[in-house]
């Protein structure tokens, strides 16, 4: 439905942020990789792998935490330690440098490592419906684009939404430089909003919506700029070309999983959210989480893909040319480039 949408409140994390850091500098000098590696087997005699987060956990990522408890991971021959991100575009390059097995990232930054180099590639887009947009509260009256003439927007360089906000204005009619842009960091956008610095900010609504209602008790609506011409291709699972190549069978065991992870967390949303709270460090409370998750449901696309995580040609061929058409993004709208989708045959 067009319009603005409305927000209502409804494993094992490896290490802290400031370790893993220094946890993965130091791994990647020895040229090794974090958590054991593919090659790596517990004493149970599963796969040691590691996955990192595109953040810190929030709401969806409690599939993870609900298939480790639950034990569909290990049912796939595979003991999963969950990691923190610190940004999708970090994700990409912590792949790239096989200091994490998985990685949890957002599309665009993703292709925008791939085209500068880096030997990583998708194995499957979880969120088919992106979650990009302009989030601000209820009580500003914004319900189209074109409300935001004349507003500030608080944005973060560098990430995806920064770079196709300009070509969603311009595609519902909106001069950008009828919009006023503020740079904000992406730890800080929610204070710019909550402490009025901002009208609104660009951000995932299906995440930040739910924090900001929690934290000062106001409704917050958002423009997904999916309902508004331009849907791309969200989060999803990727991997190093040379585990894809060297061990096809892990990469097939951790989609396979993945993927029934998120399924059984959308038929038991409550105990997903559970298993997390139980699991996840610096996590948001439960009421946060469910809403998060809950979100996180709706941008499966559970009603036409095959399977979580399965995508098609025509979706990665789209977001791929609305990248190139709109943004800075250098590479060919070529699928098979940036995305091996054998992995989720027959699921």
């Amino acid at each position: 439905m067009r319009g603005a949408t409305k927000q209502r409140r409804g494993g094992r994390i490896a290490m802290s942020l400031g370790v893993a850091g220094v946890a993965l500098a130091t791994v990647a000098a020895c040229g090794q990789t974090a958590g054991g590696g593919s090659g790596e087997q517990n004493a149970e005699g599963l796969s040691e792998v590691t996955v990192t987060l595109n953040w810190v956990p929030y709401g969806e990522h409690a599939p993870f935490y609900y298939g480790v408890q639950e034990g569909i991971f290990e049912d796939e021959g595979i003991d999963l330690t969950i990691q923190p991100g610190n940004g999708s575009g970090n994700t990409v390059q912590q792949v790239a440098q096989r200091n994490t097995d998985f990685g949890w990232a957002d599309t665009p930054p993703l292709a925008n490592g791939i085209s500068s180099g880096m030997p990583v590639r998708s194995v499957g887009v979880f969120l088919q419906t992106g979650p990009s947009s302009v989030e601000f509260f209820d009580d500003q009256g914004i319900t189209e684009p074109a409300d935001l003439v004349g507003k500030t927007v608080g944005g973060t360089p560098g990430d995806a939404m920064y770079g196709t906000f300009p070509a969603w204005l311009e595609i519902n009619g909106v001069n950008p430089d009828d919009v006023t842009v503020v740079n904000v960091d992406a730890a800080g956008k929610i204070a710019a909003l909550i402490e009025g610095k901002v009208d609104a900010i660009q951000g995932f609504y299906h995440d930040q919506a739910a924090t900001i209602e929690n934290q000062t008790g106001k409704e917050v609506s958002a423009l997904p700029f999916s309902d508004f011409g331009m849907n791309m291709l969200g989060t999803g699972l990727l991997a190093h070309e040379a585990t894809i190549d060297g061990d096809p069978e892990l990469v097939q065991a951790m989609v396979r999983a993945t993927s029934k992870s998120f399924l059984a967390a959308s038929e038991d949303p409550d105990a997903a959210v559970a298993a997390m709270a139980a699991d996840a460090e610096q996590a948001p409370d439960e009421e946060v989480l469910a809403a998060q998750l809950e979100a996180t449901i709706g941008l499966l696309n559970l009603e036409e893909a095959p399977a979580p995580g399965v995508n098609t040609e025509q979706q990665w061929t789209d977001t791929l040319t609305f990248l190139t058409e709109n943004t800075e993004f250098e590479g060919e709208p070529t699928p098979d480039a940036y995305w091996d989708g054998t992995f989720g045959e027959g699921m």
